[in-house]
């Protein structure tokens, strides 16, 4: 079962949130959120914050063990962008925008994740064997 968390309207923009998802994307979910904490970037906080969020919603309310618990996936997409302006010579102005994120964390079950895959394996070569003792004939 997949258990979900949403953090939106994050004010850091999304390319500098990914350098922190995608590092953390591989990582189980006790050294991941270690390494959250002590990571210097200022990505991870709202990371964190909203990889926690997505586990107390699987423990508290659909009764999920915490240590079975992995990170499927930790998306970052693009937020509203505030418009702002640098003012600059001879009355001139340069626009620049302040870029908003919205985070969203996907955790399943780690029985789930290996399982599926391997059952799917079989029945390729279930089909394989089949397919070719027809051809034989």
């Amino acid at each position: 079962m997949e258990y979900i968390a949403i953090a939106k309207n994050i004010k850091i923009s999304p390319r500098k949130m990914r350098l922190v998802a995608d590092d953390i994307k591989t990582r189980k979910l006790s050294l991941a959120l270690s390494h959250l904490t002590v990571m210097n970037k200022r990505a991870s906080g709202p990371i964190k914050k909203a990889l926690e969020s997505a586990i107390s919603n699987a423990v508290n309310n659909k009764n999920a063990d915490k240590n079975m618990l992995q990170i499927k996936d930790i998306i970052i997409n693009e937020g509203a962008a505030m418009k702002r302006f640098h003012y600059a010579a001879r009355g001139r102005v340069r626009p620049y925008k302040r870029r908003m994120s919205h985070v969203r964390v996907i955790l399943v079950d780690s029985e789930l994740k290996t399982a599926l895959p391997i059952v799917k394996v079989e029945e390729k070569v279930k089909k394989e064997k089949t397919e070719g003792k027809e051809s034989s004939k």
